[in-house]
Order: structure tokens, then C-alpha cells, then sequence
């Protein structure tokens, strides 16, 4: 394949196939190819069905299987998709048990899809609740500004100085500033968890968070170490490989070899490495004693993701309460507000008697 194909991707914009996507792709794939249907026609007819949107990115794949290239190193090559899918599908490729490997990648990428769905239902209503307390701040604060005291004075619901049409203005200035903060801290922070920074130790030790993002990562690790497993490659491969898509629960791979080659189970040297929940572990053990990992981590895979979706849920409920809980708040200091207005009202008029 010729170097400009290659480079290709880094002058394209880095957003990745949805999973979705990857994972219907993927899938149908696999039928065509175990039907026998040539991979380059495969691959054409596959793209085909996509939107149109992702045709040309996904069009550098299709001039690399042309030139000769396996389908891993082409699917590479259009940066569309997931650390996960290029190395199980490296697997494939050596293996030969390309069929097997894109149809089971076909399925852990639809659990996960399902998985992010249910999270992103249950945070719907606090995201709700949310925009109803900013929007009744903005209707108080507008409302501020029509109602008179004496002298003229505005009435001030919120306390902040904020009344009528200009502090409605720059109460809605600093609302898209503090989104484009928010946004731009979460970006920091995905990058600071992702690179083994600070941000990975404060949030274990967060509530409700900490364990479920933990889960998480141990679904993530479980499902690649199960496609390595199930496609025949070696503990460390599996390792090196499984810890590409597990940042948090990712080992040196050599020294995991160098623990088997002294005489230790994978279970043994994992737990060496003191990083890795006892769950998981004990699968693995039970797995290698019955000569079922792939099958173990499979099970454990999705047991992770359950309890990780559970923990996530479990988040958005408290946010919501919490946002709840902001909404009464607010509620009262107007009411306190009002009435201690009135209340400075009367004692003026009783002192003018």
C-alpha cells in the first residue's frame, strides 16, 4: 500500500464509526464472509449500505484490500475504528478464524451500545430537571426586573444583583461559559484518566463512580481477553492486548511471561501485579483449571458491565436528587426573599406612621 493511503487518516477528522455502525458492519461481514464470498467484494457490498458520510474514510480500506493488504492493517488505515476491533481482528487475520472473531466483536459491540443506551436513559430526567432550574432562574430573573419597590428599586429574587432584560443576559453569558468550561474540563479529565493521571485516583474513591467506572474497565478488559483467549493467542498477547482497550488494568506483558515461565498460573501472575479486582482473577483460575477462559471471561464481561451500568444508573439517580434538591432551594430562597421584602415593606410603612 502506498505511503499517501496510509497517511491518509491523519488529514481526516479523528471522530470514529459509531459503535453501532462498527458493530452492524462487522457482523454482516462475517455471514457474507463464512457464506464464501471474496473479502474486497465483501468489504464493497458493506460499505455500500453505509451513510454516505463515512463512504469515502471507509473507501481507504477498500484501496488497501485491493493492493493486498489484511483486512486489520485496512481497517487501521481509515482511523475509524476502535483499539478493540483493529487488534481482535489482527487476531483474526493471523489465526485464520476471521469469521469467528468479527462475529464475536459483532456482539460485544452491540452489548455495549445496549449498555450506553440504558445509561444515557437514566440521565434524561436529572439532564431535565437541570434545564427546568436554569430556566426558572432566568424566568425570576427577567420577572425581577418588572416588579418595582420603593424608590424604583427592582426586586431582586435570586440575590445576586441579576434583574430584568440585562441580567438576563448575563446570566445566559455566563451559562454558555460555564458549558464551554464544563466541556472543555471533561475533555482534560478523559485525557488525564486515560493517561494514568491524578484525575484515576480521586475518582476510585468516589461513590457510587469509583466502583462503577472500575467495572467498567473490567468489562472492557474481560471482553478483549476473551477474544484473545477464544482466538488462541498466547498470555501475553492476551494481556498486551486486553490492556490496549483497559488503560487502567493494563501490565507488562514481559514480566506477566516472565512469572509463566517460572511456574505461575495467568491468575497467579495477575494477581501479582495487584491490579486487577479478586473477581476477576478467580474466573480467570477457574477458567484455566477447566480449560473454559475464553468462555469465564466472557460471563465476566458481561457481569462487569451490568454492575458498572448499575453503579452509572445509580449516579444519575443522586444527581438528580441533588438537582432536586437545588429546584427546593431555590424555591425557598425566592419565598424567603419575598417575604422578607414585604416584610421590610410594612416595617417602613409602620415607621412612617
Amino acid at each position: 500500500m502506498n505511503e499517501s493511503s496510509v497517511q491518509e487518516p491523519s488529514r481526516l477528522l479523528r471522530r470514529r464509526l459509531p459503535l453501532r455502525l462498527q458493530a452492524d458492519l462487522l457482523g454482516r461481514l462475517a455471514i457474507t464472509l463464512r457464506a464464501g464470498i471474496d473479502l474486497r467484494k465483501a468489504w464493497a457490498n458493506e460499505v455500500a449500505r453505509l451513510p454516505a458520510r463515512w463512504r469515502s474514510r471507509l473507501a481507504v480500506a477498500t484501496q488497501a484490500l485491493g493492493e493486498g493488504e489484511m483486512l486489520s492493517e485496512a481497517l487501521r488505515c481509515t482511523g475509524l475504528f476502535s483499539p478493540l476491533v483493529l487488534g481482535m481482528v489482527a487476531v483474526g487475520d493471523q489465526t485464520g478464524r476471521d469469521v469467528d472473531t468479527l462475529r464475536e466483536l459483532s456482539r460485544v459491540l452491540n452489548h455495549t451500545v445496549q449498555t450506553s443506551r440504558q445509561l444515557r436513559a437514566s440521565l434524561v430526567w436529572p439532564g431535565m430537571q437541570l434545564c427546568l432550574a436554569l430556566l426558572v432562574v432566568g424566568l425570576l430573573i427577567f420577572l425581577g426586573g418588572m416588579m418595582e419597590l420603593e424608590r424604583g428599586k427592582p426586586l431582586d429574587f435570586i440575590g445576586l444583583g441579576l434583574v430584568g432584560a440585562s441580567g438576563l443576559v448575563t446570566y445566559a453569558i455566563f451559562l454558555v461559559a460555564a458549558a464551554a468550561t464544563l466541556a472543555f474540563g471533561f475533555r482534560l479529565l478523559l485525557a488525564n484518566w486515560r493517561a494514568h493521571g491524578p484525575v484515576r485516583q480521586i475518582l476510585n474513591w468516589v461513590p457510587l463512580i469509583g466502583p462503577a467506572t472500575r467495572a467498567s474497565e473490567a468489562a472492557a478488559w474481560s471482553r478483549a481477553a476473551s477474544l484473545a483467549s477464544g482466538a488462541g493467542l498466547d498470555a501475553g498477547r492476551l494481556v498486551e492486548m486486553a490492556g490496549t482497550v483497559a488503560p487502567g488494568l493494563a501490565v507488562d506483558a514481559r514480566r506477566i511471561e516472565s512469572r509463566l515461565l517460572a511456574g505461575d498460573t495467568l491468575a497467579e501472575a495477575l494477581t501479582a501485579s495487584q491490579r486487577f479486582p479478586a473477581v476477576l482473577v478467580e474466573g480467570i483460575a477457574v477458567g484455566e483449571t477447566s480449560g473454559t477462559v475464553a468462555e469465564v471471561l466472557s460471563r465476566l464481561s458481561d457481569q462487569f458491565a451490568d454492575e458498572a451500568r448499575r453503579g452509572f444508573e445509580a449516579a444519575a439517580k443522586a444527581a438528580g436528587g441533588g438537582v432536586w434538591l437545588a429546584v427546593a432551594g431555590l424555591i425557598i430562597l425566592v419565598i424567603f426573599r419575598i417575604f422578607s421584602v414585604y416584610v421590610g415593606m410594612l416595617q417602613n410603612a409602620a415607621g412612617g406612621i
